[in-house]
């Protein structure tokens, strides 16, 4: 991978990692298609997501550190003198044990063949539909200090099947919150704190997993990363002004024109599964 094709994907990655439209599939279909061609890889996915997870943090830190603290000074205290920060932070932790779960369960099937490239134009087309339906027939009231631990679950596996490249961490968590009634702005804002433990732990796992390996392509892996940071950052900015008063549209637009794309390079050859 050259230093230029790094700087591409890392620019891929921090412009889809917050929208719902998969920013896995979008390095996962990219990457055949540069001069070096091949799946740049989950380990090189889950690395440079540190990148665009760094904008979160940086971004809500405000928000981080009020749940951090609430949660450290509510450890030991009963459950009705919790403040909303601090059950907000066991509803991440709640949301975050189902990506964990079946992450560890099915690592070779997410590294393999769910990378398929067929399975990734097919989720593509099909949660695209999912998210129009729900961003059309949801009731987009509920505001996200009225999270139950029930929802907190359901949307912790919602998010869990992002681990599919074309379902889309954000996608699915946008979706599940919209379809359980609550507002564009507070289902985004909970995909992106609930995809903070998930993501760190993730790359850095990979990190650690792949690090002898990484060789050559340690430098190109890391510009990669701060390429992500700050593009994914200047997305968070955008995306949560967009969201505020626009609908999810024209994004299933974008994913199912994408993977009818995916579809006819396949069937045209130009990519393998």
């Amino acid at each position: 991978m050259s230093f230029l094709e790094a700087i591409i994907l890392g620019l891929l990655q921090g412009l889809t990692e917050f929208l719902p439209v998969s920013s896995s599939a979008h390095l996962r279909i990219l990457g055949p298609l540069l001069p070096s061609g091949g799946d740049p890889g989950a380990a090189f996915t889950a690395i440079t997501q540190l990148g665009t997870e760094a904008a979160v943090l940086i971004y809500f830190r405000k928000d981080l550190w009020r749940i951090t603290t609430s949660w450290l000074t509510a450890l030991g205290q009963p459950v009705t003198q919790w403040n909303t920060d601090a059950r907000m932070g066991w509803l991440i932790i709640l949301g975050t044990v189902p990506i964990v779960v079946l992450g560890l369960l099915f690592q070779d099937a997410i590294e393999g063949v769910l990378r398929n490239l067929y399975l990734t134009a097919t989720m593509l087309i099909v949660f695209a539909l999912v998210l129009a339906w729900a961003d059309r027939r949801g009731a987009k009231q509920r505001p996200l200090t009225e999270l139950t631990w029930k929802h907190g679950l359901l949307l912790g596996l919602a998010q869990a099947m992002a681990l599919i490249p074309g379902v889309s961490r954000s996608g699915g968590t946008i979706t599940g919150g919209l379809l359980l009634g609550y507002t564009r702005e507070a289902a985004a804002r909970y995909s992106f704190l609930l995809a903070i433990p998930a993501v760190v732990a993730s790359g850095f796992y990979q990190l650690y997993k792949s690090w002898g390996d990484l060789g050559v392509g340690a430098p190109q892996t890391a510009l990669a990363t701060l390429v992500a940071f700050v593009t994914g950052y200047g997305v968070i900015v955008v995306f949560l002004k967009w969201i505020s008063t626009k609908s999810y549209m024209p994004f299933v637009v974008y994913r199912i024109i994408l993977g009818l794309v995916v579809f006819a390079l396949l069937g045209a050859g130009v990519l393998t599964p």
